[in-house]
């Protein structure tokens, strides 16, 4: 099949973990005969087209006005991806299937999949509600709403979790039948080579007789830096030769520092903002623990690369972190946001070596078996066959019908209502369902 992947980030472009597994799942599905394009934002620095090893790649750069704000920044990136697309379209390059992931492409995924009458699939990968634990503003109920919106535009909705296909029903009320889980995965071989000169990059943020305890990803308030310096306070007066060292940057960086100094252990911790994957691969390699005490995690492919790289690892007991992580087996599982517990694992960890030995020698060996691209891009394929065959026995595949279209389209506004209503009249909720369901109920005859 022809996929287009569209995505808000991909190499050399990389803000989270979207960017690596739009990259790694790409090649694997390559590797499995499916033809795959990537539809992405442009850089300075990256070509506009290229092949990376068989996956066609497509940047567009900004060509509008400067947008007053996120959302108008949002909607014109969708429009340079939609205008993209339907070009290459024009251009008589055809596409089986659309693939979008999270809500910063759903505007564009949306649109091809109505102008270019092909299927749509979205994975995603967290949302607005997980990650503030609620809408706090409008904001982050509209960035909800478009989330819904994806999940319910989309033939198949792809998470990589139980947490987020359970979260996914709660908050949006996705049926059952209509997710699918497929978990992240790793390329183990690009971690498990220690480099040459790791001791002497690791000895550039901790001194040599320094145990490092690692932590790498965005500086968000959700991955739970705060509980992490609160941590090192309990940990440091228990051992003093323990370094603690945060990889990565992100918009809570200065209050992260700040909480450091007031806590008086600035000189213990080491900020060392964006890393490159030498050095990356170095200190999970020389490090002593990898610890990632997330609030919130649908899934965290950090924590796989600790274990490739064979770095003990130390994780909240939350979202897809808890599934991937079995306590005392391949790693060490705190109580969320749990200072005591959180110190008292790590320490754990630093003081019985032999066993942190052989739990990351069982967290390779779950990689190779439970979390390997090959086996997550036959899952991915699967899902793509099912909705390949479900497409062509619909409506959808046959000559354009004005009034089935007309009457699909009334139902959906009926369903769109129903979902603006209930999100913001939590009072009535049972009322709500009922309405939607029915809705739901009346739209999926003409999807079969």
């Amino acid at each position: 099949m022809k996929i287009l992947m569209l995505s808000w980030e991909f190499p050399p472009k990389v803000v989270g973990g979207i960017a690596p597994h739009v990259h790694d799942l790409s090649l694997s599905l390559l590797e499995k005969g499916q033809e795959v394009s990537v539809l992405t934002i442009g850089t300075s620095e990256a070509v506009e087209k290229e092949k990376m090893n068989g996956v066609k790649v497509y940047r567009v750069k900004p060509s509008n006005p400067s947008p007053p704000d996120f959302l108008t920044w949002v909607l014109q990136f969708n429009l340079n991806l939609a205008e993209k697309a339907i070009t290459l379209s024009q251009a008589g390059i055809e596409f089986d299937l659309i693939h979008a992931h999270d809500w910063l492409v759903a505007y564009a995924g949306k649109l091809l999949k109505h102008a270019l009458n092909k299927p749509l699939v979205a994975t995603i990968h967290a949302t607005e509600w997980g990650r503030n634990n609620g809408l706090h503003n409008d904001l982050q109920r509209y960035i909800s709403d478009v989330e819904w919106w994806l999940a319910f535009e989309a033939w198949r909705v792809i998470c990589c979790s139980r947490y987020m296909f359970a979260e996914l029903q709660t908050i949006f009320q996705v049926p059952k039948d209509k997710l699918r889980i497929i978990p992240n995965g790793v390329y183990p071989e690009l971690f498990r080579k220690k480099p040459e000169n790791a001791d002497l990059i690791r000895n550039q943020f901790a001194a040599p007789n320094e145990k490092v305890v690692f932590y790498i990803g965005r500086l968000v308030f959700e991955k739970g830096l705060d509980l992490l310096l609160e941590v090192a306070t309990k940990i440091l007066s228990v051992d003093d030769q323990v370094k603690f060292v945060i990889a990565g940057k992100g918009p809570y960086a200065e209050n992260l520092q700040n909480k450091a100094r007031q806590l008086g252990i600035y000189h213990k911790v080491y900020f060392t903002g964006y890393i490159d994957d030498l050095t990356r691969n170095a200190l999970f390699s020389t490090a002593d623990v990898a610890v990632f005490p997330s609030l919130y995690e649908p899934f965290g492919i950090v924590a796989l690369e600790a274990m490739a790289a064979g770095t003990p690892v130390v994780v909240s007991d939350t979202g897809g972190l808890g599934e991937v992580v079995r306590h005392g087996k391949n790693g060490l599982k705190a109580l969320t946001n749990n200072s005591d517990s959180l110190a008292d694992n790590i320490l754990w960890m630093l003081s019985y070596p032999e066993h942190a030995k052989a739990m990351k020698e069982q967290a390779y060996r779950d990689l190779e078996t439970e979390y390997n691209w090959g086996k997550i891009a036959e899952q991915t394929a699967e899902v793509y066959q099912e909705v390949e065959n479900e497409y062509l026995k619909s409506f959808w595949s046959q000559p354009y019908n004005e009034k089935r279209y007309q009457d699909d389209g009334l139902k959906r506004e009926r369903l769109m209502e129903a979902n603006t209503f209930s999100r913001y009249t939590p009072g009535e909720t049972a009322t709500i369902k009922e309405y939607r369901n029915s809705a739901a109920q009346e739209l999926q005859p003409t999807r079969e």
